[in-house]
């Protein structure tokens, strides 16, 4: 009974991450398309930018539906997806680390990562 009643009282706190984490990388990987929200090009480190095989617009345009597509996985299985945002915010986070560029962004992503991580968490048992 008393798991059952944490349970209730966590899942409205869950729904909103769930929802957060679902939603926010839609918009992000949408935003690769259109460029309204930031010029991501830019957070691509140079060394890495010389090394495509195709533009950084396109490289982003790929990001961005590998980002729509993590993004929907949260809301359907969010004990699937809360992992995969989490690895994929880390990978970015490392990346501007190296790159010594945008570290305020790179630590956010860092503790988005770790919050999308606890998402997964919570899912086994809520979900």
């Amino acid at each position: 009974m008393e798991t059952f009643n944490l349970n209730q009282s966590i899942k409205p706190t869950f729904n909103l991450l769930k929802l957060t984490f679902g939603i926010v990388p839609i918009v992000a990987g949408l935003d690769k398309f259109t460029d309204l929200l930031a010029h991501w090009e830019s957070y691509i480190h140079p060394g890495v930018a010389a090394m495509l095989p195709f533009s950084p617009h396109v490289f982003m345009m790929i990001v961005g539906i590998i980002e729509i597509v993590a993004g929907v996985i949260v809301l359907v299985r969010p004990a699937i997806g809360g992992y995969i945002v989490a690895a994929w915010l880390t990978v970015i986070a490392i990346t501007l680390l190296a790159s010594g560029n945008f570290l305020d962004v790179a630590v956010r992503d860092l503790v988005m990562a770790i919050t999308a991580f606890s998402v997964a968490r919570l899912a086994k048992f809520i979900a």
